[in-house]
């Protein structure tokens, strides 16, 4: 009944918010009255941060985020004669100049269009791989990557799994560029890794800088699996950093820390890995909170070892995609087998999680980019002490905060009212 009572005054009062911000009533026709003002979408800046010039590789270049791509791809074709690169309008240099260049280096048997087909596209590029070449297919949009659903979920990933390992498709490297923009509408905004992380068979793989996605591309289409690279395309030219000329590889499914933190261990890949570093930042200079920073990097599979140390430990996971709340498991150093087993059964079905000991552990993303706020909120209710986890739609808490204040916070951090 409290719970009833509460929700009917949070939509009372939501309902005179709306009023209020609506302003005075105005008659007459429909055609003379104002239009309504836009709702307000909450957005996050954040600041892109170079990593350090490295000196291991060889000579570096100045290289924003796309340059950093074509770089690698340019490598790629140099290095094995028989590599191809395929896809919408990658001929002249695609939408976002990844490709630029490379078919007069190269001609035109090795960098090619195709039509507006990306279940063709990807089709295709198993093929190539079955017959042995290294096969780089673009998707002009991650968006419009469903329609290779079929062709990525059941025929590349489980090539080799169908063919008892006397075929496989593990040459084939599907690129898109991923993630939101501010500007791209419904079309040119998503961020659907989460869709492939439940498929065994292929490796997922998002990098938050030139420096890195050099070298993780390199690796992606060099191992021997089917690998999806996303390309955050908001950073195609915003980021920009010293990157080696020569070719190199970045590991994958290797998570790097790079912020040690004590009390929390924050998780993101992409652009929110820039986010959740300014987060960060705010958590230790406004709550004296310490904050441990994570880029997972490879989506699937992850790196479990450097995320769950063997301690205590409190993680957010932070992403981009759709608005939703985690799933949550206690966890501790002192978890049995059992315990562990249904955890990584959880990670082998490809369900993103977030392992919390004693702490409430929420997070939201929003259709732009999750905001700083509303993660320092979430790092906020982090130091309550309430032995709060989330077990399919059930809450199991202590007395310390109660069930109806935990789902009112949990949509607002949802629907972005922080």
């Amino acid at each position: 009944m409290a719970a009833a009572g509460l929700a009917r005054a949070l939509r009372g009062a939501g309902a005179a918010a709306a009023a209020a911000a609506a302003g005075p009533r105005v008659r007459g026709p429909p055609w003379s009255r104002p239009l309504p003002a836009a709702p307000r979408r909450p957005a996050a800046h954040f600041a892109f941060q170079p990593d350090p010039a490295p000196s291991a590789y060889g000579e570096t270049q100045k290289m924003n985020l796309f340059q950093s791509i074509t770089s690698a791809l340019d490598n790629a074709l140099a290095k094995d004669p028989t590599a191809v690169i395929f896809g919408e309008d990658v001929a002249f240099g695609g939408v976002f100049r990844c490709t630029v260049g490379l078919r007069d280096k190269y001609g035109k048997d090795r960098v090619f269009n195709t039509p507006l087909c990306e279940q063709g596209i990807v089709g295709f590029g198993i093929g190539v791989a079955v017959a042995g070449a290294t096969a780089i297919a673009e998707i002009q949009f991650a968006d419009y990557i469903f329609p290779a659903f079929d062709q990525i979920v059941n025929e590349a990933a489980k090539y080799r799994y169908r063919s008892g390992d006397l075929f496989n498709c593990g040459s084939l490297t599907i690129r898109a560029p991923w993630g939101c923009v501010g500007h791209g509408a419904l079309y040119h905004s998503q961020s659907p890794e989460a869709f492939f992380a439940h498929c065994p068979g292929i490796k997922v793989v998002i990098p938050r800088s030139p420096l890195q996605a050099k070298g993780l591309l390199l690796s992606c289409i060099e191992d021997k699996n089917p690998c999806i690279f996303f390309e955050p395309k908001i950073l195609y030219r915003a980021a920009v950093e010293q990157v080696p000329v020569e070719p190199y590889n970045i590991p994958l499914s290797q998570a790097e820390v790079l912020q040690q933190g004590s009390d929390v261990t924050m998780v993101a890949w992409g652009t929110q890995v820039h986010v959740i570093k300014e987060v960060a930042a705010m958590a230790q200079e406004k709550l004296g909170v310490s904050c441990e920073v994570i880029d997972l990097r490879t989506i699937l599979p992850w790196d479990t070892e450097t995320v769950c140390k063997e301690k205590e430990i409190r993680v957010v996971d932070v992403i981009q995609a759709a608005a939703f709340l985690l799933f949550c498991w206690c966890w501790d150093a002192g978890s049995s087998v059992d315990e562990w087993s249904v955890l990584w059964s959880y990670q082998r079905a490809g369900r993103t999680l977030c392992f919390t000991h004693t702490s409430l552990c929420l997070t939201a993303g929003s259709g732009v980019l999750c905001s700083q706020y509303r993660l320092f909120l979430v790092l906020l209710l982090l130091s309550i002490p309430a032995h709060i986890h989330f077990h399919s739609h059930f809450v199991h808490t202590d007395l310390n905060i109660s069930v109806p204040v935990l789902y009112i916070i949990t949509i607002l951090l949802s629907v972005g009212s922080f």
